[in-house]
């Protein structure tokens, strides 16, 4: 005997001839959705005899509270102050909204799995996008940090990364550096790409020519930074200055420097980003940008709850600001 077909979303949308968000909004009950839709929908789950999946049964009835973190997974991330510091405040806001924390690692190819969430977090967006589109078909109330996505419906909380690096480079320019190099990050993230491009308008601004060879390329991990620092090192023009994307790399990079007879900040300037707390005690306290990742982190999860316990609540994007912590490891250049 053939078995018989199980009738998905995608099939209600196509007989309905309306999109999978219309369908998931009028199985989750959006008062939003016009008459003349939410008519065509009900009768073709009525004809289909159409079984909502878990997730969205869950989700219209309130009875998950389980929120779910999905974050991109990079070699040495449990390493990373990054990493450990959202997974750190993510928990604490989680434990303090008395909510469940299910914890996803993704390579891209792998999705929280919505039917044990009420809603989910995504720390960050690199080659994950599509999941964030899936779980709003699904009409599942979803989050993003550290992302800015104004092309979609959905909320977030992020850090003014163009502005950061704005401020990292002025310091150094205010200072009397023009020649400074620049470490990006993982410039498959939007933040790396955001803070070259801040570093780039600062110069702009400052009339300081940008020269191709002080952009050395990172990704955010140690061993990148010491392949710049040895770049930098074989310039015959060096920069009397270092910008990197990173608090990981320029800790590197100063290291680097100082294996090879360089006195920071005398012979050369380094500034970070980030403020991890341990580049307080390196051989040079870190000039740095702080960057709030706890409030981040805490903001994030208490929108998705307002969003979880109110469906219709409107996209609410937050932009918070980052700035400059001066230490150690910065100081007017001793050569033009």
């Amino acid at each position: 005997m053939a078995k018989s077909k199980v009738i998905s979303i995608e099939d209600v949308a196509k007989a309905a001839g309306v999109s999978i968000t219309t369908v998931s909004r009028v199985i989750n009950k959006f008062p939003t959705v016009k008459k003349e839709n939410r008519a065509k929908v009900e009768e073709v789950v009525k004809r289909l005899k159409f079984k909502p999946n878990l997730a969205a049964q869950r989700l219209a009835s309130g009875m998950n509270d389980t929120i779910g973190l999905e974050i991109p997974h990079y070699e040495g991330m449990f390493y990373s102050f990054y990493a450990m510091e959202i997974f750190r405040s993510v928990g604490i806001a989680c434990d303090g909204l008395k909510v469940d924390l299910l914890l996803h690692l993704t390579d891209g190819k792998t999705l929280v799995n919505p039917s044990a969430v009420g809603g989910v977090v995504f720390a960050d967006v690199i080659n994950n996008r599509t999941h964030v589109q899936e779980l709003l078909n699904l009409g599942m109330p979803t989050v993003i940090m550290n992302y800015l996505a104004p092309e979609l419906e959905v909320s977030s909380v992020s850090i003014d990364n163009v502005k950061g690096a704005q401020t990292a480079t002025e310091y150094l320019v205010n200072l009397g550096h023009k020649k400074i190099a620049f470490v990006t990050g993982d410039i498959m993230s939007q933040a790396a790409q955001q803070r070259l491009e801040g570093f780039r308008l600062t110069l702009k601004k400052s009339e300081i020519p940008l020269r191709e060879d002080f952009i050395l390329k990172g990704d955010y991990s140690r061993k990148s930074a010491r392949a710049a620092a040895e770049k930098i090192l074989e310039l015959s023009d060096r920069p009397t200055a270092v910008f990197a994307s990173s608090d990981d790399m320029a800790m590197e990079i100063i290291g680097f420097f100082m294996e090879n007879g360089l006195k920071v900040p005398e012979d050369i300037s380094v500034i970070g980003f980030d403020d991890d707390p341990v580049c307080l005690y390196g051989q040079v306290a870190l000039t740095t940008i702080r960057q709030p990742l706890k409030e981040m982190a805490q903001m994030a999860v208490k929108e998705l709850y307002l969003k979880m316990k109110e469906p219709q609540r409107p996209v609410n994007r937050i932009l918070l600001s980052a700035e400059l912590v001066i230490r150690d490891s910065v100081k007017p250049p001793a050569r033009a």
